[in-house]
């Protein structure tokens, strides 16, 4: 029998739970595991693109635990009442190679990704920052806004979008749970007076969310929607002034912001900052830039939080997905019986 969380019960959990508790016990796991970067079996995403979207697998192992994800992301599907992103992940054991957990990953993946974001942002936001822009409110914006909030204590935030509809459902989640949300004519207005700017488009294409002369020195850039080959959201020239912290370069290099950028152009793996073994910020006028594209190892540590969170209790179902004859040598004898059906022929 393998571990199974489906949708009501992923719901039913981080409802008990609280969204903002879920969010920091996986940005804990999440640190523990970029700590021991180093034990992992590594390799970028296998993506299958389309003109519409991609599909993705995202594998990781620590020897002990193997993980991986099935992710899609297609950006025209809201217009069709679908979901742009939709997920599921399992978790098996290395020693016998059998699944020990099912899991959607729909939802959890926006935890995981708010809980990478604030993350990285408590070791390399400018201190004492108080305002975050949000430039982008689909689906990750909410899960983002209480990740700030529970990792750096953000409560004000300046949003801007293309879609008015998306900025009247943010702010119809956001306000009632205490977030100031200021509402701005545009992205340059949305950055002015920021410390901490998040980026969250969904767009499959080589945008310019933010211009060079909307990033003001010493602020913190949480770039999150550009993820895919072709998929950017800012100015070269910000990634020429700033300092660029990245999850696994051999993908980001593909998919994140650097692919406008020369393929030698240095970059810092977070994992070593965490370690103390680079540095992270070193001035109030620095800029630093997380160029985030999503890495497999950040949803074993999703799976592996919620695997734990979820052990012993009700939140999860045992399915038989595992066909396990008496004789493991046997496996006939579980289908004998068909072979005495009559035949087409």
């Amino acid at each position: 029998m393998v571990r199974f969380v489906d949708v009501p019960n992923m719901r039913r959990w981080l409802i008990d739970t609280g969204i903002e508790r879920a969010i920091s016990g996986i940005a804990e796991t999440l640190e523990a595991d970029f700590l021991r970067w180093e034990e992992f079996d590594k390799t970028a995403r296998v993506a299958s693109h389309s003109t519409v979207g991609v599909i993705e697998l995202m594998p990781a192992s620590d020897g002990r635990q193997y993980g991986f994800k099935y992710v899609n992301g297609h950006p025209d599907n809201p217009a069709r009442g679908l979901q742009t992103v939709t997920a599921f992940g399992v978790l098996a054991d290395v020693d016998s190679g059998y699944p020990t957990l099912w899991a959607e990953m729909t939802i959890l993946t926006a935890l995981r990704t708010a809980a990478t974001s604030a993350m990285v942002a408590r070791a390399l936001a400018p201190a004492g920052a108080t305002t975050m822009a949000m430039i982008g409110t689909g689906s990750q914006a909410e899960f983002q806004a209480l990740g700030f909030r529970a990792l750096l204590g953000i409560r004000s935030l300046r949003i801007w979008d293309t879609d008015p509809h998306a900025m009247d459902v943010f702010e119809a989640n956001m306000r009632p749970l205490g977030v100031e949300v200021v509402r701005a004519s545009g992205a340059a207005d949305a950055v002015e007076g920021a410390q901490i700017i998040t980026t969250c488009t969904a767009d499959k294409t080589n945008a310019t969310v933010l211009t060079d002369d909307m990033v003001a020195p010493g602020v913190h850039l949480n770039a999150i929607g550009g993820d895919c080959p072709g998929k950017t959201e800012l100015d070269p020239r910000i990634l020429l002034r700033g300092d660029i912290f990245v999850e696994y370069p051999p993908q980001t290099r593909i998919e994140g912001e650097i692919q406008q950028l020369d393929p030698e152009h240095p970059v810092t793996e977070m994992w070593r900052v965490l370690r103390g073994e680079a540095t992270g910020r070193t001035s109030d006028e620095q800029i630093t830039i997380f160029d985030s594209v999503g890495f497999a190892i950040e949803d074993f540590a999703a799976l592996r939080y919620l695997a734990s969170a979820v052990d012993g209790t009700d939140y999860c179902t045992d399915i038989d997905i595992i066909a396990e004859p008496e004789d493991p040598k046997n496996l006939f004898a579980l289908v004998a019986q068909g072979a005495a059906a009559p035949s087409l022929t």
